[in-house]
């Protein structure tokens, strides 16, 4: 096996690098995750997780937790509202394709690996080649060495740079995600029309999808198109979740007041801008030892599509199979064939992302329009 007696250092304990990390000690290597994170209470923000039965499921049956996650996510059915909260569409929770909470998910999939297989409180600072080895750099800690870098430390990796000059480009869009602890009385009417579905609802380029039962909290997330200088003035009043709480409503202010009396109840904001990872340049070939790039770090894109995790994962188990089935003479080549390969799925998923965001940008867009071109009724 190419990894025999190598140690392989991923960086980023995120869903895709804990998934790779299962998939390598499934075959005896030896791995060990560095994460900034000070240990595994860190929360992650961010909706619910839908892997899908093609590619997400596919890798958790690969790495012998699908069974495990069917246990822990939950069948949850969209329902499509107007902007005074009348509904148009229903549908119902589909067993087969659950959501999972991405806290959750992570607690799973560190269940999943062998004690300290993943060492907490280390930000990856630099890597150097040093005698046919990587020397890893972590801000307050004592260098490591590996073998083999794995890059999946996510949209601003600090892997990125030793591949590529690519960085990630600002989209046009602003995500601005809430959080309500305990809808049930926080915002009861909000909560009651979800009606524990995934509600959608758009109207006059302002969208909003909100998950009411995110491991006992409802979480949303507002989308509006809006130019980088938007970015650059508003950047002050942003900062604060007083700020972003009057900026939404005042956006916000011809909704029904069950909106309003969603964002008057949200504990906490976080304003992001969407932006992807641009795969239209080549890695560079010349790198002294085995390095690549996984999930966001490699393809970063906008959740217009669900592909993001789903891609991810799809990388690590492309990666992990190339480098444990004895198909390739060198890890160098099989990193090689992992990489041609993503950048063809990844590429086509960040298609799907990018049509799918400026449909919705546009001021007419309706989710009814988009259930009709679907073929959902």
């Amino acid at each position: 096996m190419l990894l025999k007696n190598k140690q392989v250092a991923i960086i980023g304990a995120g869903p895709v690098g804990l998934t790779m990390a299962r998939l390598l000690q499934q075959k005896g290597v030896m791995v060990t995750v560095y994460e900034r994170d000070k240990d595994p209470q860190a929360r992650i923000w961010g909706g619910t997780l839908d892997l899908h039965p093609a590619t997400g499921q596919q890798v958790m049956a690969q790495a012998g937790l699908l069974e495990r996650y069917f246990a822990l996510a939950r069948p949850m059915g969209r329902i499509l509202t107007d902007d005074q909260g009348a509904a148009f569409f229903t549908r119902e929770p589909q067993a087969d394709n659950p959501e999972i909470n991405r806290n959750v998910l992570r607690t799973m999939l560190l269940d999943s690996l062998a004690d300290k297989t993943v060492v907490w409180n280390y930000r990856l600072t630099g890597l150097a080649a040093r005698a046919g080895k990587w020397q890893l750099h972590f801000a307050g800690q004592q260098p490591v060495m590996a073998d083999v870098v794995i890059g999946a430390n996510g949209g601003l990796s600090a892997v990125r740079q030793y591949l590529t000059d690519s960085v990630p480009r600002y989209t046009g869009t602003v995500i601005m995600q809430g959080d309500v602890p305990q809808p049930e009385t926080g915002c009861p009417a909000f909560y009651r029309l979800c009606n524990r579905h995934i509600l959608m609802a758009a109207a006059n380029g302002n969208l909003l999808v909100a998950s009411p039962d995110n491991d006992g909290a409802l979480t949303y997330a507002v989308m509006f198109a809006a130019p980088e200088t938007w970015l650059q003035q508003q950047d002050v009043e942003c900062r604060e979740d007083s700020g972003i709480r009057s900026y939404l409503a005042g956006r916000f202010s011809g909704w029904d007041a069950c909106f309003q009396e969603l964002f008057r109840h949200t504990a906490a904001f976080r304003c992001l801008p969407a932006r992807r990872l641009p795969l239209d340049q080549p890695w560079r070939p010349d790198r002294p030892l085995p390095l690549t790039l996984i999930g966001d770090a490699a393809h970063l894109m906008p959740p217009f599509a669900g592909q993001g995790v789903n891609t991810g994962l799809m990388d690590a188990l492309i990666l992990s199979e190339n480098l444990t089935t004895g198909r390739f003479g060198s890890i160098a080549d099989a990193i090689r064939d992992y990489e041609a390969h993503m950048r063809v799925y990844a590429s086509e998923a960040q298609q799907e992302s990018a049509q799918n965001e400026q449909a919705m940008r546009e001021p007419d867009f309706s989710f009814r329009q988009l259930m009709m071109k679907s073929g959902d009724q």
